[in-house]
């Protein structure tokens, strides 16, 4: 079979794995080949491995939580280490607003779907508020830094180059350090019956991402190189970003599930999903609970 890996620029193993070979040798060593699915918005990540689209993909906190609420029977197989200074949460120097708190009745940009909503929904239900009442969420286009910087709208999420080239420029504050509020991981994920049925192809591609992984954070340069090059933005900025990862993949353990447990919790409190979920059910079955 070929096996079709999804591939969008949010997800940077992912990316870089896809430049590389290491998932093409990992399943030629299994009799199988590989095919790419380039793609722009994660946030579709379970909806194409639903309808086979894709096989496996990657993605942030959000994506697997809204899939598993649509009814799509995925698996996670792996995750980042925490990655605490991949984006923030700025605000215009400045601004009145000095807390999470002062946020109420303003308008946010963010990737809406995506960690983001994560990052900002937990901030705002741990300062006693909603993420659907107390906020307008606008999805972030090419021309958030700008409104921000001209009081268009009350903060932005920014991430990896763009958060770099903003912190750069100056102007900003920093209102939310992404560490402070959640572990902000990628997330991998897949199809129940491929996890289940070819467990030996999952293992291989998680090989793969892990060699990816260690070709990114030995090569930075050159890494922030090819995403200039393909993305925009300067080198600098995006080495600044690449650096700041943590380029090492775990095992989806007991940790990561509570994370996302209560992600789900507060998505479903705030009608972000429109049904409870329990997010040890996108965990591999034991052998005989089928």
């Amino acid at each position: 079979m070929s096996v079709v890996i999804g591939v969008h620029r949010s997800n940077p193993s992912l990316y870089h794995l896809s430049r590389l070979g290491y998932a093409e040798e990992e399943l030629a060593a299994l009799g199988e080949t590989v095919t790419w699915h380039p793609y722009t918005d994660g946030v579709r990540t379970g909806a194409h491995l639903a309808d086979g689209t894709i096989d496996f993909g990657g993605t942030g906190s959000t994506p697997p939580v809204t899939a598993q609420a649509a009814g799509h029977d995925i698996v996670y197989t792996a995750v980042s280490a925490p990655r605490p200074d991949h984006g923030a949460l700025l605000v215009p120097e400045d601004s009145p607003v000095r807390t999470v708190a002062d946020l109420k009745g303003g308008t946010v940009h963010l990737a809406v779907g995506s960690w983001q909503t994560h990052l900002v929904a937990k901030a705002l239900d741990d300062a006693g508020l909603s993420y659907a009442i107390d906020i307008t969420a606008v999805r972030a286009d090419g021309d958030s830094e700008e409104k921000l910087r001209t009081g268009a709208i009350t903060a932005w999420v920014a991430q990896g180059a763009e958060l770099a080239a903003a912190r750069r420029t100056g102007g900003l504050r920093t209102l939310i350090r992404t560490g402070e509020v959640i572990t902000d991981r990628s997330v991998f994920f897949t199809r129940r019956d491929l996890a289940e049925q070819r467990p030996e192809v999952v293992e291989a591609l998680t090989r793969a991402l892990r060699r990816a992984d260690d070709w990114a954070a030995a090569h930075p340069r050159e890494a922030a190189e090819i995403a200039a090059a393909d993305q925009g933005g300067t080198v600098d900025d995006w080495e600044t970003a690449l650096r700041a990862l943590p380029w090492t993949i775990e095992e989806a353990g007991a940790e990561f599930i509570a994370e996302q447990q209560q992600a789900a919790d507060i998505f479903h409190r705030t009608g972000f999903i429109d049904r409870a979920i329990s997010v040890a059910d996108a965990l591999p079955r034991k052998a005989g609970s089928r």
